[in-house]
């Protein structure tokens, strides 16, 4: 190469080098003072301690005089059956609640039968300070316990009808309709749908009877707006002669007969019915006349016989089908009247127990159709509340059936 070449490839070169971009140092701008802030600590939210409802369940097991060897008596037993039967409803019926989410303890007290033993419970702590109170089961019991229980607690009375008049405690929840809302039932049907002009209440004379009269004709009166005329007499050995020519040929002649006396119904019940060959002729009865076998459904169809009930177990329908199915599965057995009635009540008492504080204070609102019983609660001024649910029945097909 010669040495101008040399000479143009230098000369290049530095003007190359002159033309290129000068890269310089870059500052670093002073760092901002951040200052620190203290880190909240995380609050973790308090568990939620699930509500647990205490129940106290006193039933007359009478295991102090339980003999299960062959001295042992059929009323003990019985006794013992009906505590067993209602406890394993009721427990049922909180387990099946509990797998819902809500929370049960149930203390079970032996009431022994027994005033002096149901007393004592009255003053039993577990007892005060338990969120509801079921039992006792008899009415000695219910006075024993109610008459001695201060604390401001219901007391519920699972499975009598007696009137809780008797019991004098504006704390009590009396389940099982009284008397007097099975006559106010009979009256209201017949008010509302026969509509006659007249009623015949055919009596035996005793003087228990009363018990359903005197509120039904109080009843007939307030509904018909005393339009509908009461006649009340005694009837002796079926003899009606006295009473045929008030009855009407052409219209239902109402016949209420509120006996239980076997002689005294089989006589009259058999001689009504050859007078309704002649007469039409309907009759309401008292409510335990679904209990006495003497009484043949033929006969009962035949005069058109209607009965009040707080019991009316639908055997077909699904609910009840299931309940069968699950209870026999966990006992073993198929559950018995008081079962269902254990049922009924625990269910409906667990479930105001689990929805909040005042469902209690509030039974009127929470109306319950049940497998046997329905639950329609009204608050009577000293005697606390009282289910008012009662159904008509009417012989149809020679069954008992609602009547429409």
């Amino acid at each position: 190469m010669s040495g101008n070449r040399w000479v143009v490839f230098a000369l290049a070169g530095l003007l190359l080098a002159a033309c290129s971009p000068k890269i310089r140092p870059t500052e670093k701008a002073a760092a901002k003072h951040v200052e620190a802030k203290p880190v909240q600590p995380l609050v973790q939210p308090k568990p939620v301690v699930a509500k647990t409802s205490t129940i106290a369940l006193i039933l007359p097991f009478n295991l102090d005089e339980l003999e299960l060897g062959a001295s042992a008596s059929r009323d003990n037993l019985s006794k013992a059956d009906l505590a067993v039967d209602y406890y394993q409803g009721f427990k049922f019926a909180l387990d099946s609640l509990t797998a819902k989410g809500n929370n049960y303890k149930l203390l079970v007290f032996d009431s022994k039968e027994s005033g002096t033993q149901s007393r004592l419970l009255a003053f039993n702590p577990k007892v005060r300070t338990s969120d509801l109170i079921v039992g006792p089961v008899f009415p000695e019991g219910i006075t024993a316990f109610a008459s001695n229980f201060t604390a401001n607690k219901l007391i519920v009375s699972p499975l009598s009808p007696a009137p809780p008049a008797q019991f004098k405690s504006n704390k009590l929840v009396t389940v099982i309709p009284p008397l007097e809302y099975h006559a106010w039932a009979a009256a209201r049907f017949i008010t509302d749908r026969i509509k006659p002009k007249k009623v015949f209440i055919l009596k035996s004379g005793y003087s228990d009877e009363n018990k359903y009269i005197t509120p039904f004709h109080k009843a007939i009166d307030s509904l018909g707006k005393k339009r509908v005329q009461v006649i009340s007499t005694i009837i002796s050995r079926g003899n009606f002669d006295a009473l045929l020519p008030q009855m009407s040929t052409s219209e239902e002649n109402i016949f209420i007969i509120p006996a239980t006396d076997e002689l005294f119904l089989v006589t009259t019940l058999r001689s009504l019915e050859k007078v309704a060959q002649n007469y039409p002729v309907t009759v309401f009865g008292h409510p335990n006349w679904s209990k006495f076998d003497y009484l043949k459904p033929e006969l009962l169809q035949n005069l058109k016989t209607h009965i009040t009930t707080s019991d009316n177990i639908d055997y077909k329908a699904q609910a009840t089908v299931n309940f069968i199915r699950d209870y026999k599965r966990v006992y073993h057995t198929p559950p018995g009247d008081y079962a269902i009635k254990g049922f009924d009540e625990g269910y409906y008492f667990g479930n105001l127990l689990g929805a909040n504080a005042d469902s209690l204070a509030h039974l009127d609102k929470a109306m319950y159709k049940g497998l046997n019983n329905h639950f329609g609660f009204i608050k009577t001024a000293a005697y606390g509340w009282v289910n008012t649910r009662v159904t008509v029945l009417r012989y149809q097909n020679f069954e008992l059936k609602k009547a429409e």
